[in-house]
């Protein structure tokens, strides 16, 4: 009967039919042709079946990245690609974990140096379409995608055991058998490792609401950006701004895509970390599931306060641009500068500051530079910005604790550098900076470096590009935030510290790096830093044609100032202990 079916859903797979019906809760059996899929992988890109029409074998694995037995045979998957690519095979992994993020399934796969790509099912519906239940299981599937083998990679690892090589390796085995023509020998095994934590909508009856959870979330994660006059594409203040949004807000929740936050969770404690929290999550995702619901108005908490335009607060003054620069509509803008004078008779220092663009439909960012007397260049030799604040669509407003500062010397003038990228139609621009000062000198004086890597060469077609930075810590330092700047090749980026004890410590991860958003990353308490210690920054470029931000995978690509070209900036927050000498 087994060998009647899969006769039958072959020929209607290679006759464009559908495939044999299943029972409704029926996973897929050997000899059943899987459905098409479509799920993102680490660097958000979709990835479907269908999307390798000429391989003569795909192989899907499940994995997450808690399971022991699961990164065991990482390594033993790695190899069989390396064996199987070049004979037509293509490896695919799937993480339907619930609990695993995007965040660390990117992180693993990169860390583990996966060459095969690796896929996350948010909402486990590619699990359940394969009747998946553990990690790892594997299923291999003919160049037809009908089920061949079902069941686990080898009998090496298994609950409570290991040997020092498998007895029978099963998945290779179904492999050589597959290609070569012949009939699978074993084609189902029992599949040993840890079960897949599914999405579980609310179970325990509650009846959730607008007023009474989802408010408060929406509030705290979202309303920031979500508001008339800021980033977020429309606002979600009230509870007729979110019903009318929820297929949205579930896609952007469920996808872990918003609220915007890109740092692997296991290195460093930020303090504008605007994840969600698991329960925040599934709060809002059983909210929108069980309807949406208002509820009533008298659990509402009280709205929030926004000073309109500013997230420092209300400024004490704001500078702008002089006069307004009009912008082509189209053709190429060098980066334009602007020398705004405050008129500071005497030193001032600057507790908090804040870009706003005039037009955000033709600012692609800005940054604000301080230019002491007699100034015309705001850097230094040893890779010292004089910066006071930039913009660009993320996080980056300049905010310091109260014993910390930015010094900005007597008679010192400001200098916009303002990046345009005309839109078809002309229009016109008046960018500001707001600031709050300190009211007296702090104990802090905060410096930024800019750890720029201008050496870059990344070639044509390179998918996995590595360039590094170093700077090694004159003096003590306190460092206060990160914010690694890349172009659109960008998709991960890296800090690690080496002490001179040796010890070396990774300080920010960033491996889901998104041009879209640039955020600055603030330490939640400042990292102390002996003198001597080694700073290295790490990132990573795909200049290949796989890349869909990529403006040319047929050119060399240097460091440059359009976004075209490549950047390696590493900007860091300092705190000085010592004077220079």
């Amino acid at each position: 009967m087994l060998h009647l079916l899969m006769i039958l859903t072959a020929a209607a797979a290679a006759a464009g039919l559908p495939a044999a019906a299943e029972a409704k809760d029926a996973p897929p059996a050997v000899g059943v042709v899987v459905p098409d899929f479509s799920l993102k992988d680490i660097h958000r890109r979709p990835r479907s079946l269908a999307g390798y029409p000429d391989k003569k074998a795909v192989v899907v694995a499940f994995v997450d990245t808690e399971c022991p037995l699961a990164n065991l045979f990482v390594p033993s998957l790695i190899e069989l690609h390396k064996e199987y690519a070049g004979k037509g095979v293509q490896f695919l992994a799937i993480n339907s974990s619930n609990q695993d993020s995007f965040i660390s399934v990117s992180a693993d796969a990169q860390d583990r140096h996966v060459p095969f790509p690796v896929l996350k099912d948010f909402d486990q519906k590619v699990a359940n379409a394969f009747g998946a239940t553990r990690t790892p299981e594997v299923f291999l599937l003919d160049a037809h995608r009908v089920i061949r083998y079902h069941g686990r990679i080898d009998d090496q690892y298994g609950i409570g055991f290991r040997r020092d090589r498998p007895s029978r390796r099963d998945l290779k085995e179904a492999l050589d058998e597959l290609l070569a023509g012949r009939p699978i020998t074993r084609p189902q095994t029992d599949v040993s490792g840890c079960p897949i934590e599914r999405y579980e909508p609310s179970r325990t009856g509650q009846r959730l609401t607008y007023a009474e959870h989802a408010a408060v979330i929406l509030q705290k994660r979202c309303q920031e950006c979500h508001r008339p006059g800021e980033i977020g594409p429309f606002p979600l203040l009230t509870y007729e701004d979110a019903r009318k949004r929820t297929r949205r807000i579930r896609e952007a929740v469920l996808e872990q895509r918003m609220p915007p936050w890109h740092a692997d969770p296991r290195y460093g404690r930020f303090s504008n970390d605007r994840r969600l929290t698991q329960q925040e999550r599934d709060t809002l995702l059983a909210w929108i599931d069980s309807g949406a619901l208002k509820g009533d108005d008298k659990d509402l908490p009280p709205p929030l306060t926004f000073v309109n335009g500013w997230k420092i607060g209300e400024p004490e003054k704001v500078y702008s641009m002089e006069q307004e620069f009009r912008v082509p509509a189209t053709g190429v803008l060098d980066y334009q500068r602007f020398v705004v004078d405050p008129g500071f008779p005497e030193d001032v220092w600057v507790q908090a500051a804040e870009c706003r663009p005039g037009n955000r439909k033709v600012v692609h960012h800005i940054l604000v530079y301080i230019l002491a007397p007699g100034r015309r260049d705001p850097y230094d030799r040893d890779g010292t910005a004089a910066t006071l604040v930039g913009w660009a669509p993320g996080d980056m407003p300049a905010l310091y604790a109260p014993d910390t500062a930015r010094r900005i010397p007597a008679r010192s003038k400001l200098l916009f550098e303002v990046h345009y990228t005309p839109n078809g139609t002309e229009q016109t621009d008046r960018s500001s900076v707001g600031v709050r000062f300190a009211k007296k000198p702090p104990a802090h004086s905060v410096e930024m470096n800019i750890l720029a890597n201008m050496f870059l060469l990344i070639p044509p077609g390179a998918p996995n590009v590595e360039g590094q930075m170093t700077f090694t810590f004159p003096r003590d330092a306190l460092v206060l935030s990160f914010m690694p700047h890349m172009h659109l090749r960008g998709i991960s980026a890296r800090y690690e510290l080496t002490y001179p004890d040796g010890q070396t410590e990774t300080l920010l991860s960033v491996p889901d790096y998104d041009f879209g958003w640039q955020s600055a990353y603030r330490l939640e308490q400042p990292l102390r830093v002996p003198k001597g210690s080694q700073l290295k920054w790490i990132g990573h470029w795909d200049n290949s044609p796989d890349n869909p931000r990529n403006p040319d995978p047929t050119k060399t690509v240097h460091w440059g100032l359009q976004t075209w070209d490549e950047m390696q900036n590493g900007w860091m927050e300092v705190v000085w202990q010592q004077r220079k000498s």
